[in-house]
């Protein structure tokens, strides 16, 4: 079937100006072929996985149908996790962008209860949550669902598999028997047919063909890496590919801890997201991570359900994940909207055999790459800093270091030595004796080379909530030290061992040699630039 044009649904005015908004022309294959037969007011019964669509392809005929006069509950949306049930949220804000009157309401635990009830007794036409704080709400009488004309399931086979058939089943007893149901799930599993032939009405059904799976934008790769040797592995992929925005999963919240600690120890703007987080802090994290000021999210499979982020350029399998869905719904995350992406899965020993059933499943050959060396990731840098050379040479003003260069010339030096000793300096970071003795290893370049914006440094400093630093204390303690204002402290990231903050570039080295070595809150502490190895 051939995709439709959203202009070919004959929508209604405020949603079709909504989806021109977000930039939408053609739909999807789900879309396509689900929309009408929605709009028709049919039952359907959709497979199709995370990325292709499926948002839009129940939420339009549910815009559609919502009688906005009325302050009734009409359509009841279940998701399996948070993060799904407010991107879900997200997308119905901006479909209805246009349409007055309508008010939407996310449910879901993390969240105080009492601002949930209050939202609802304004009036919500449509409720989108978890099957645990659904039924809360039903249980409490905050939920009335005697209006309800339309239910959707969505990730039904994630819900079952997290083992919510129960609850499931006793929120869709509680509906009225006459309603429109919109199941979806990315695999037809036994428990979930039961209960479209059980809840469903001559659901039809639709499938998007397998080929989607395959995420054909992204290359698909398998480094040869045994546990210890994880961190350095993924640090130099990165580096080598200069990735300015990765996911990075991990079978569990432990292992996600533990490498966001490595990775920010090595200066990556990096962040975790797992189930123990509190919601204010998984929202803080993803608005960051959308805004591109956090290079490296790394997270677990549920916690990621429902990120739905366009510019990610790579995804790594720091562990092989425990089933070929997860494979496919983690890579899924790149080379969106048409964009070229990369995968990489870290693979060693028994976990082999988990990779060629992974291939099986996706149809697609993982290429086995060798992670780079140290040398080749030199020879990006010193690639970079060429193309920068070369920019350099042609904005001109170099006069006053061509004299310099002249001067050392006559030494009976080189001026090829001379251009290579430098490009040794800048690329691997060679230090006299004096530097090194004085605890200040680095020079403007290691500097300039932090992550912060222009104009700024970003340094790492060997104090953190073991030595209950907080804020304030840090700025305290640099303020006395250096000398330097408080003000120009920014940034701050207080860990457990560490922390980082952002400071103006010129008063870096200042705050570097005032603070090393320097006993604060009976620690003798450290402070570098947190430069990317």
């Amino acid at each position: 079937m051939q995709n439709l044009k959203f202009s070919e649904l004959k929508l209604s005015q405020e949603l079709s100006k909504a989806i021109t908004d977000m930039g939408f022309e053609e739909a999807t294959p789900i879309q396509s072929q689900a929309i009408p037969v929605l709009l028709e007011g049919k039952d359907i019964c959709g497979q199709a996985q995370t990325g292709t669509g499926k948002t839009l392809a129940f939420g339009i005929p549910i815009l559609e149908r919502i009688n906005v006069k009325s302050k009734d509950l009409q359509a009841v949306i279940l998701c399996p996790t948070r993060e799904l049930a407010i991107q879900v949220a997200e997308e119905f804000k901006k479909l209805s962008k246009y349409k007055r009157g309508l008010h939407v309401v996310p449910v879901y635990g993390g969240q105080p209860i009492d601002r949930q009830i209050h939202a609802l007794n304004y009036g919500a036409q449509i409720i989108i949550g978890t099957p645990g704080r659904v039924i809360d709400h039903l249980q409490r009488k905050t939920l009335k669902v005697q209006s309800v004309n339309m239910v959707v399931l969505d990730e039904a086979d994630e819900m079952l598999d997290m083992g919510f058939i129960e609850d499931i089943e006793l929120i869709l007893k509680g509906m009225p028997k006459e309603k429109q149901t919109m199941f979806f799930s990315a695999t037809m599993p036994k428990q979930f047919l039961t209960l479209t032939a059980k809840y469903q009405k001559k659901p039809q059904m639709i499938k998007v063909v397998h080929e989607i799976l395959t995420v054909p934008n992204t290359e698909q790769n398998y480094c040869e890496v045994n546990e210890a040797s994880k961190l350095e592995a993924l640090s130099r992929i990165l580096d080598f590919y200069n990735i300015k925005l990765a996911l990075v999963f991990c079978n569990t919240k432990n292992k996600v801890d533990e490498l966001v600690d490595h990775l920010q120890a090595r200066g990556y703007l990096a962040e975790k997201l797992h189930g123990d987080m509190k919601q204010v802090q998984r929202d803080r994290i993803m608005s960051k991570f959308r805004r591109g000021s956090i290079e490296i999210l790394v997270a677990t499979d549920v916690a990621a359900r429902g990120i739905d982020v366009d510019d990610i350029e790579a995804v790594f399998n720091y562990d092989v994940p425990q089933n070929e869905e997860y494979y496919v719904h983690r890579i899924g995350r790149t080379g969106r909207a048409g964009k070229p992406g990369k995968a990489f899965t870290f693979v060693s020993g028994s976990e082999y055999g988990k990779l060629k059933d992974i291939q099986r499943y996706s149809k697609v050959k993982i290429q086995r790459q060798r992670v780079p060396s140290t040398d080749d990731v030199e020879g990006i840098r010193s690639n970079i800093l060429m193309e920068r050379i070369k920019k350099v040479i042609s904005d001109g003003n170099l006069n006053k270091y061509v004299l310099q260069i002249e001067n050392i010339l006559k030494d009976e030096l080189t001026a090829i030595d001379v251009a290579a000793a430098l490009l040794k300096i800048t690329v691997v970071g060679v230090k006299n004796k004096e530097e090194s003795a004085g605890g200040e290893d680095f020079d403007m370049d290691d500097l300039r080379n932090t992550g912060a914006p222009e104009g700024k440094a970003r340094l790492f400093i060997t104090l953190g909530k073991l030595q209950n630093i907080g804020p304030r204390d840090l700025v305290d303690a640099i303020r006395n030290e250096t000398g330097i204002q408080g003000h120009l402290i920014q940034r701050i990231s207080i860990h457990d061992k560490f922390s980082f903050f952002e400071v103006p570039i010129e008063n870096a080295a200042k705050i570097i040699s005032g603070l090393n070595n320097k006993q604060i809150k009976n620690s003798r502490v450290h402070v570098a630039p947190a430069i990317k190895r």
